[in-house]
């Protein structure tokens, strides 16, 4: 597993998506917001993706690209989507080797259970190198947050 750093080459990826596949160099000259989350349809990664969709039209705007990872199938997206109105980009996947390689896949803690899992991050990447990190994400006020870093570029 690799630590992704500000500044660093952002690393190449390729996944699936219900639009198709979903590749670093798709975003070219444009801003891309790629974040990773644990799983479909479980509270706190519900409310970020609907946060990231109510702002939707101003990344847009700003001329950003946001994207959705985690581990789940992209049926699984597709049901996550509809179920909430969502109209981001959710990439699947399912091997995690494109979440170890921005270095988002780690040991958690629950209720005294320790075990593996997506650390919930996100990388803001232009022109193919990662200007901004978050990491152990708290989901209320995110994704404005990010917009902000994005309008900053």
């Amino acid at each position: 597993m690799t630590d992704v750093t500000e500044g660093a080459k952002a690393p190449d990826f390729e996944l699936e998506s219900a639009g198709g596949p979903v590749r670093l160099s798709d975003f070219g000259g444009r801003t891309l917001v790629l974040y990773f989350y644990p799983k479909d349809d479980t509270t706190g990664c519900t409310r970020e993706a609907q946060d990231f969709t109510a702002l939707s039209d101003d990344f847009a705007k700003a001329g950003a690209a946001v994207v959705g990872v985690s581990k789940d199938s992209v049926k699984s997206h597709e049901k996550f989507a509809a179920k909430y109105g969502l109209n981001l980009t959710l990439a699947s996947d399912p091997d995690g080797k494109v979440i170890e390689g921005y270095g988002s896949w780690g040991e958690k803690s629950l209720y005294g259970r320790k075990y593996m899992g997506i650390d919930r991050s996100t990388f803001l990447i232009k022109d193919g190198v990662v200007r901004r990190v978050w990491r152990k994400v708290k989901v209320p006020n995110h994704a404005q947050q990010v917009l902000e870093a994005v309008r900053a570029l």
